[in-house]
């Protein structure tokens, strides 16, 4: 079973380095319009999380994603698939 809080914590880590100092991060804080994360930059992130769990992620998913939390849940099914225990 996938942890979710483990991967939650790597996004917003992934997060805190691609994003403009002082502003709070949170499972919920909109990507663009609270964080103001350009395309390419979450096309970067997205390329971490490939690396990092060693999974293909399809850019399709981002047409639900808005914030961490619903990343992390998009992510799962491709967590579960990989190696289902992180």
């Amino acid at each position: 079973m996938v942890n979710r809080e483990r991967v939650m914590e790597y996004i917003l880590s992934c997060l805190r380095e691609m994003i403009a100092k002082g502003l709070n991060i949170k499972p919920d804080s909109d990507l663009v319009n609270d964080l103001g994360l350009e395309s390419i930059k979450v096309m970067d992130l997205l390329m971490e999380l490939e690396d990092e769990y060693d999974i293909s992620i399809p850019i399709n998913i981002l047409l639900d994603v808005r914030t961490p939390a619903q990343l992390v849940e998009a992510l799962i099914p491709y967590l579960e698939n990989n190696n289902g225990h992180l």
